[in-house]
């Protein structure tokens, strides 16, 4: 499969390296300067890259925009006369620019455009992304795009309207994650440890807790149940948790990124 990423910024970056280290894909990628192309070409010599988006996209399967929100009018000015719409795929990581305006600017109403929202962990092969299909699209041509995804991570296929809640849990949730990391790691530093060993101890408990949750198929709440004896430390912690709003505060994060 012949893949074009237009865009080489963070988001697309991390598509682009995951996908190069799996090695199954041919890659042709573009950015806005030489110095960055040349960056990804430095790690991956088997990417082509080009200047010219326009150029880019010809003979690709699929078209990955993978530009912020407001260049995306722009770049898809550049490109749909290059597009072949009846045998090209476009997949489309731009937040809250959803399909049906994605068909409004290359002019063709049965384009088979997805909006998907991939994220950082894509690099690692752990992205959790959402994939949702505009209407009519045919379902092979998803499953298509679900495959190459899935060689980044894990894929969700879903509504358009599911995406913004999903980004938010596994988007921006890794930034929260990683914020929750960094307070334990502080709290360890402030028992005694160094923050090397504390950053290594708290990452190793959060892949311990996931591990647990999906080896065992148990609820969180069960689960938490397992290590909470009667009087023991752990429920004094969690009751700590909840005597500073925890889980309201995580909830409040989550919803805050909605868009109205």
């Amino acid at each position: 499969m012949k893949v074009t990423v237009i865009g080489a910024g963070n988001m697309g970056g991390a598509l682009i390296k995951g996908w190069a280290k799996k090695g199954e894909v041919e890659l042709t990628i573009t950015a806005r300067t030489q110095e960055t192309l040349n960056k990804f070409t430095q790690e991956y010599p088997a990417i082509h890259t080009l200047l010219d988006n326009a150029e880019a996209v010809k003979g690709a399967d699929v078209i990955v925009l993978a530009v912020k929100p407001w260049l995306v009018e722009q770049v898809i000015g550049q490109i749909k006369d290059s597009v072949d719409f009846e045998h090209q795929i476009i997949v489309s990581v731009a937040a809250n620019v959803f399909t049906e305006t994605l068909r409004d600017y290359f002019g063709c109403p049965s384009a088979n455009v997805l909006y998907v929202m991939p994220n950082i962990g894509a690099e690692f092969g752990e992205s959790m992304t959402f994939l949702a299909p505009a209407a009519g699209v045919p379902a092979d041509i998803t499953d298509q795009v679900d495959a190459l995804l899935q060689q980044v991570g894990k894929v969700k296929q879903c509504e358009e309207k599911q995406v913004a809640a999903g980004n938010m849990l596994a988007g921006c949730g890794i930034a929260y994650i990683m914020r929750f990391i960094h307070a334990m790691m502080e709290g360890g530093v402030e028992m005694g440890l160094y923050p090397k060993d504390a950053q290594m101890i708290a990452m190793q408990a959060m892949k311990g807790a996931v591990a647990v949750l999906e080896g065992s198929g148990l609820h969180p709440a069960v689960a938490i149940d397992k290590v909470t004896t009667p009087g023991g430390l752990t429920i004094r912690g969690l009751n700590e948790l909840d005597h500073a709003g925890f889980n309201s505060a995580v909830i409040r994060c989550l919803k805050a990124g909605l868009v109205k």
